[in-house]
C-alpha cells in the first residue's frame, strides 16, 4: 500500500521500520519539528526523522496540519492510508478524509480505557495487569474512533513504564503490519468502541514527579514503576528540601507496630539494603534504588554510603 506515516518518538519509529520492511510504499513521513536538546540547546531530530532520512524517505515537518496548503500537499501524495503513531499534532477532519482508506492510529492501550496522551504510564500507575494495542480508525474525537484490530499485552508486577513501552512498541509494529495486510484483503473489521470503561490518560508533566507519602504503599510503588524513566519519581528530605532525589525502585513494606502513628514521610528504618518510609493508610514503602542530583541510579546500599539518611528523618510530604 502507498502510505503517509506520521509519528515522532521511538514507539513510532519501530512501526515505521516494520511497515517499510513489510514492503509498503512509504511515500511521505511526517514528524514534529526538531526540538532543542536539553544540553547545548542544539536542535535534535526525532527518532522517526533520523531513521527515515537514513532510509532515503521523504520527511516533512509542518508545524500544523490545519492550513489548506498542507491539505493540498497531502492530497498530491495519493496515499491509500495514513498511519499515525504518537505524532503529537491533531489531525483535523480535512486531513482524516484525504487518504482512500482514512487514517489508522496505533494506540497504546485497550480502548476505550486510557484514551489520551500517556496511556502506557497511566496504565502502570493504576496497577493494571494488562494493556495492549488498538489499531483505531481515526475520527474527529480524542481516540474515539472505531477499532480495527486489538492485541493484548500483560503488565507484570516488576514492569515499568519503560518495559511496557518497549513491549507495546513491538506489538504495535506487528499489529499495524497485520492490519494493513487484512485491510488490503478486505477482512479488517470496523467495530465501535464500548460505551463503558472509558478513562483518560492525562499528559505527563513535572508536577506528576513528587511522591505523595500520604498515598498507600501500592499507589506509591505503582507510581514509581510507571514514571520510569519519564518524568521520574522525586523526593526531598525536610533537612535538604532543595536536594531533589529520584526514586527508581520500591516495594511495599510492613510498618512496625512501634511506628504505627509515625507521620507519612518518616524514615522508619535504614538497613543498608533499603530505606523504609512511612506512608498513608498505615503502610510503609521500602526504597530500593535512588539517585542524587548529578549522580547515577544506585541500589539503596550504595546510595546511602554517599548520602546518609537516618531513621527519624522525614521526607517532604505532598498534600493530595
Amino acid at each position: 500500500m502507498r502510505l503517509v506515516f506520521a509519528g515522532t518518538p521511538v514507539f513510532a519509529q519501530r512501526a515505521l521500520a516494520a511497515l517499510a520492511q513489510a514492503g509498503h510504499d512509504v511515500a511521505l513521513v511526517l514528524t514534529r519539528p526538531d526540538k532543542p536538546a536539553q544540553r547545548g540547546r542544539q536542535l535534535l531530530a526525532s527518532p522517526v526523522k533520523q531513521w527515515a532520512l537514513e532510509q532515503g524517505l521523504e520527511v516533512w515537518q509542518p508545524p500544523t496540519l490545519r492550513d489548506p496548503g498542507t491539505w493540498a500537499r497531502l492530497r498530491e501524495v495519493g496515499a491509500d492510508v495514513m498511519v499515525v503513531a504518537a505524532y503529537g499534532l491533531i489531525l483535523p477532519v480535512e486531513v482524516l478524509a484525504i487518504p482512500a482508506h482514512g487514517c489508522l492510529n496505533i494506540h497504546a492501550s485497550l480502548l476505550p480505557r486510557w484514551r489520551g496522551a500517556a496511556p502506557i504510564q497511566r496504565a502502570v500507575q493504576a496497577g493494571d495487569d494488562r494493556t495492549g494495542i488498538t489499531i483505531m480508525q481515526m475520527d474527529a474525537g480524542l481516540d474515539t474512533g472505531p477499532m480495527r484490530l486489538v492485541r493484548e499485552c500483560p503488565i507484570g508486577p516488576e514492569d515499568t513504564g519503560s518495559t511496557v513501552h518497549d513491549a507495546l512498541a513491538e506489538a504495535g509494529a506487528q499489529a499495524i503490519v497485520e492490519a494493513l495486510e487484512r485491510l488490503a484483503q478486505g477482512s479488517l473489521p470496523l467495530l465501535p468502541q464500548p460505551s463503558e470503561g472509558v478513562t483518560y490518560a492525562q499528559k505527563l508533566t513535572k508536577a506528576d514527579a513528587p511522591i505523595d507519602w500520604h498515598a498507600s504503599s501500592r499507589s506509591i510503588v505503582d507510581r514509581i514503576r510507571a514514571f520510569d524513566p519519564v518524568p521520574g519519581s522525586t523526593a526531598s528530605l525536610e533537612r535538604a528540601p532543595d536536594t531533589v532525589l529520584k526514586v527508581w525502585k520500591a516495594r511495599a513494606a510492613a510498618r512496625p507496630d512501634a511506628a504505627a502513628e509515625a507521620p507519612a514521610g518518616t524514615v522508619l528504618a535504614v538497613d543498608g539494603g533499603a530505606l523504609t518510609v512511612a506512608c498513608g493508610e498505615r503502610d510503609a514503602v521500602a526504597l530500593l534504588e535512588l539517585q542524587r542530583p548529578g549522580g547515577r541510579r544506585l541500589p539503596a546500599r550504595e546510595f546511602l554510603a554517599g548520602f546518609p539518611v537516618s531513621a527519624g528523618e522525614r521526607f517532604c510530604g505532598v498534600s493530595r
